[in-house]
């Protein structure tokens, strides 16, 4: 990324570190779903700033947000839109639903009906929504960012399959440290931060950081590694269900983004690793006797890193390989 590229992502972040202490790599994963066209599904007990973070990201860039309060009587409509009688006009017009924003903020998820819930399918994989037979295009950028309670909870309903798959990844705010407590009720004890948080980047300028992170070089053998995680977890004994193509193309866009937000165009197996975890384990069903052992789908994905061998870079050049090294050389154009 260019000087300015970088620049912007810093007020970005800075905006949005300023609402949620001491959580760096939760905003930083926000971020990075947001450069690599993902959605974020934010996953913890109430009270931890699940919404805050969703709000905090979508006041800080200069596009259209719509909140969603997920609950039991929320109709599909409410979401995509609804063909409405004119009598003036003697014709159907149609209604947009809370969907068409750039940012969409759909909290607490899980506290709909799985009727409810797949009325983003669509518009989440295809950046369209589908009424009446008519196709309706979604802004850009486009990404949902969605907050869900852990399903044990008393009134929620489990994401489906086809749901969680559409999620690029999947992250625990967690509690904070006593310092970043502390910190909180000095800067939230008065006005909420998000009162004054004010626009720090405007639409097009993230359009041009997403261009940036398409463009991120990706070698062979790290897509390779990040094919064989994937491939893993579809074998692995303690798994029902394991992770789609989908979820190898996500880990792939994810690894880009995060190369481009670490000052790199070419993307190394270390983002792939830092990344999996997040990316996959939210995808994936453990078997019933995984379950009784208490084994969890982030065990399994950890365990498959431990095992899945690294790929290593050949030694390049009188500097051992230092620099940009196999990772960051384009392959050779056709003549």
């Amino acid at each position: 990324m260019g000087e300015d590229l970088t620049a912007t992502v810093e007020r970005v972040r800075g905006s949005v570190e300023g609402v949620i202490e001491g959580k760096p790599e939760v905003v930083q994963l926000a971020l990075t779903v947001l450069l690599a066209e993902g959605h974020l599904l934010i996953e913890d007990v109430p009270g931890v700033g699940k919404t805050m973070l969703a709000k905090a990201l979508a006041r800080s860039i200069d596009c259209s947000v719509r909140r969603i309060q997920f609950t039991p009587d929320l109709l599909p409509s409410d979401i995509t839109g609804v063909s409405i009688w004119d009598q003036q006009r003697r014709d159907f017009e149609f209604k947009p639903g809370a969907i068409f924003a750039q940012i969409v903020i759909g909290d607490e998820i899980n506290r709909a009906s799985p009727k409810t819930q797949s009325a983003l399918l669509e518009s989440m994989e295809e950046r369209q929504v589908t009424i009446d037979g008519q196709t309706y295009e979604l802004p850009s950028p486009f990404m949902v960012v969605a907050t869900q309670n852990p399903v044990e909870m008393e009134g929620t309903y489990p994401l489906p399959e086809a749901q969680r798959d559409r999620f690029m990844a999947r992250v625990s705010v967690g509690y904070p440290s006593v310092e970043a407590e502390l910190q909180m009720l000095d800067v939230h004890g008065g006005v909420s931060p998000l009162e004054d948080l004010q626009p720090v980047a405007h639409a097009h300028e993230i359009m041009k950081l997403i261009e940036a992170v398409r463009g991120v070089h990706v070698a062979e053998p790290v897509r390779r590694y990040a094919v064989d995680l994937v491939a893993a977890t579809r074998t692995h004994p303690d798994l029902r269900l394991g992770a789609s193509p989908r979820a190898t193309l996500h880990l792939l866009r994810a690894s880009k983004a995060a190369a481009a937000l670490a000052g790199r165009d070419y993307a190394l197996p270390d983002d792939v690793q830092a990344l999996a975890v997040m990316v996959l384990a939210h995808r994936l069903l453990p078997t019933a006797q995984a379950q009784l052992n208490r084994r969890t789908a982030e065990q399994v994905v950890q365990e498959i890193l431990q095992r899945t061998p690294v790929p290593t870079a050949p030694q390049q050049g009188g500097l051992g390989g230092l620099g940009r090294g196999a990772y960051g050389q384009q392959p050779p154009r056709s003549r």
